[in-house]
C-alpha cells in the first residue's frame, strides 16, 4: 500500500481574510486627515488588498454617526472578522491599530 505525500502550502489554497472597517471623520479636520493617511499606510503595508474601508464624514451624515454610536472623531470600527473592535484617535499608534485589527507582526 502506498501513501501520497501532500505538501501543505502547494496543495492547499491560501485563505485570505478580508478586514471590514468604517472610519468616521469630521470633514477635513487635522486629526481626521491624519487618521486617513495613517490608516492608508497601515493597510498598504499590512493588509495589501485584503480590506474594505468605508469612510463616513459625520458632518455630512450626523444621523448615521449617532445611529452607529459615534461620539468622537476620528473613530475606526472593525466589523469583521470577529471580534469587533473600536479605536479612537488619529491612528498614529501603529501597534494599537494593528492589535485592534487583529494583525500580528
Amino acid at each position: 500500500m502506498s501513501r501520497k505525500k501532500m505538501k501543505g502550502s502547494a496543495s492547499t489554497p491560501a485563505v485570505t481574510t478580508v478586514v471590514e472597517m468604517r472610519l468616521y471623520i469630521a470633514n477635513s479636520a487635522p486629526n481626521s486627515v491624519r487618521a486617513i493617511a495613517n490608516l492608508d499606510a497601515i493597510c498598504k503595508e499590512h493588509l495589501k488588498e485584503n480590506f474594505r474601508l468605508e469612510i463616513i464624514d459625520v458632518l455630512e451624515y450626523p444621523q448615521r454617526a449617532l445611529d452607529d454610536g459615534i461620539l468622537v472623531t476620528p473613530s475606526l470600527n472593525k466589523m469583521s472578522p470577529s471580534p469587533a473592535m473600536k479605536i479612537v484617535g488619529n491612528l498614529s499608534d501603529t501597534s494599537s491599530v494593528l492589535h485592534a485589527l487583529g494583525i500580528t507582526r
